[in-house]
């Protein structure tokens, strides 16, 4: 598998339009964002669009005078690359330890303890 690159949370915000609607022009994407948060400007997201090209997170073709994106990482890899690393920096790696963590300090509802239930037994 090729190495996931670091994006940042902003970039994340980029990447999920970009993974919902793949491909998607750049248009697009800062109409999408501006929708959830009007403070988002079109140079701001251009500026991210650049460095997740950059970072090889994302690929794009030209149709006339609009770019075009599409994600060159998935966003599985990346949700798994930012976990682990999570885990590792914030756990010391132990799953266990962090999911005692959230169970001992999220107020866990009866449906999400039985779903926990249900995967722990599987």
């Amino acid at each position: 598998m090729a190495t996931i690159p670091r994006i940042s949370e902003t970039e994340w915000e980029i990447m999920r339009v970009v993974w919902a609607r793949n491909p998607v022009t750049a248009a697009e994407i800062i109409d999408e964002l501006s929708k959830s948060d009007p403070t988002w400007h079109p140079v701001t997201a251009k500026t991210l669009l650049n460095r997740l090209v950059k970072k090889g997170a994302l690929g794009y073709d030209l149709d006339g005078r609009a770019y075009v994106y599409r994600a060159l990482v998935r966003e599985r890899d990346c949700v798994n690359a930012v976990s682990s690393s999570f885990l590792d920096r914030v756990f010391g790696g132990s799953l266990s330890t962090m999911v005692a963590h959230f169970v001992e300090n999220r107020k866990l509802s009866p449906k999400q303890v039985k779903e926990l239930r249900k995967m722990l037994d599987e």
